[in-house]
């Protein structure tokens, strides 16, 4: 293995899946400029993420639904003012 090629500043890092609002603390060497008191009163860096584990329908088993009539109808109205 090829050394000194892996960050050395893991700091603890909050962070809050914005489908279902889960937050979980773990080391990261993410960088943010937004902060939350955790559970234990002390203040963290945190870093927004649109799924995780907790809402990814692979990890839950559950398929959620995706409003894809929406998508689809942006991507031709985006498309259909350039022809």
């Amino acid at each position: 293995m090829k050394k000194e090629i892996h960050p050395q500043n893991y700091r603890l890092v909050v962070f809050k899946d914005m489908t279902n609002d889960v937050t979980f603390l773990t080391r990261s060497t993410c960088n943010t400029k937004e902060s939350i008191v955790w559970e234990d009163g002390n203040e963290y860096p945190l870093v927004k993420v649109e799924i995780s584990n907790t809402s990814h329908p692979f990890y839950t088993g559950k398929s959620m639904f995706v409003d894809t009539a929406g998508r689809i109808e942006k991507f031709k109205n985006r498309y259909a003012k350039k022809k």
